[in-house]
């Protein structure tokens, strides 16, 4: 298997579906979950997997892009999970009205 499947245990959901005319296939609850697109993976003998992902918006993409940010970020996010804020007070006067 290849290094993103993450978990292998599979669970057989249904059997023998066949692809409809415009060669499609209905996967129903199998992949209803909200927000989540799939990539579809096939190996060479024809198995198929399909790994749910969350897309970023464009706007966003500049943190995932800039290592240093991200981990700052991170570490931001550690840090109030864990209780260690600080109150700073408001900062509205800071805010940018269009």
């Amino acid at each position: 298997m290849s290094i993103f499947v993450k978990d292998t245990h599979f669970e057989l959901i249904n059997e023998h579906i066949k692809p409809d005319a415009k060669k499609g296939l209905s996967l129903g609850s199998a992949a209803a979950r909200a927000g989540v697109a799939y990539n579809i993976n096939r190996n060479q003998i024809g198995q198929i997997m399909l790994d749910p992902v969350k897309t970023v918006p464009m706007y966003e993409t500049w943190l995932y892009a800039n290592k240093t940010a991200l981990a700052e970020v991170k570490r931001g996010l550690a840090q109030s999970t864990a209780g260690r804020t600080k109150k700073r007070g408001s900062f509205a006067i800071y805010a940018k009205e269009d």
